[in-house]
């Protein structure tokens, strides 16, 4: 892989990784790429088609007939849509369903190698900012710009919350905080390519910070004289 001026960005379930990537992508004229998107396309198509979760190479077989993809539509300044085959998944990756059962899938070691070389893929050819969790420590590990970005369970909550809500979702505030702490413990845990920060990586408490100031901040580190 070549190595371009790329930024990883890391993080828990919630932690305004994804918000900040888009923007801090904006703002440097980088890709954009959200991992945890193309983990939650594959969860989707596995709830649809009845795949069992724990079954590893029915869950790779399914990723093969219908290969995960994504496109980046310029007309929305740069967004990503999400392709399974030629059936756009974008709108339907955020439901509660998926939320439950994308650490399942994204456990598995062989579906984590396909959708990695896919990310590699796409990080080989232009500057990206890619978002997800592992992107520092196993995606793009000699990426120059490393940020792991936290924030208290409270805030995550009612972030997630706030998504559900404008999502027309009514989700209450019990079962999301369980479902932020089992996706931690989920993440954590697994045997491959667990949620940790890269040893070079720079950490965000984004708490009570705004997505704008998240993604100054980020932008100033990949800015700055001594960065990379």
């Amino acid at each position: 892989m070549k190595r371009l001026d790329h930024v990883a960005i890391d993080g828990p379930a919630a932690s305004g990784k994804t918000t900040a990537a888009r923007l801090v992508a904006h703002r440097l004229g980088f890709v954009y790429l959200d991992t945890g998107a193309m983990y939650r396309a594959l969860a989707y198509l596995a709830l649809v088609s009845e795949t069992d979760l724990d079954n590893e190479r029915a869950l790779v077989r399914l990723s093969k007939a219908h290969p995960i993809r994504v496109e980046l539509d310029q007309t929305a300044g740069g967004a990503q849509r999400i392709f399974a085959g030629d059936h756009e998944l974008t709108d339907r990756l955020s439901s509660s369903a998926v939320t439950a059962v994308v650490s399942t899938v994204a456990a598995h070691p062989l579906v984590r190698e396909a959708m990695v070389r896919e990310q590699r893929r796409i990080a080989d050819d232009a500057p990206v900012v890619m978002a997800g969790r592992d992107i520092g420590t196993v995606v793009l590990p000699q990426a120059p710009h490393k940020v792991f970005l936290t924030a208290s369970v409270d805030a995550r909550v009612q972030r997630r919350g706030a998504e559900m809500e404008a999502a027309g979702v009514d989700v209450s505030e019990r079962r999301l905080r369980e479902e932020i702490d089992e996706r931690d413990r989920l993440d954590q845990s697994r045997a491959t390519s667990p949620l940790r920060p890269a040893a070079d990586a720079i950490v965000i408490d984004s708490t009570h910070l705004t997505a704008d100031e998240v993604a100054d901040r980020i932008a100033s580190i990949v800015n700055s004289p001594s960065s990379g």
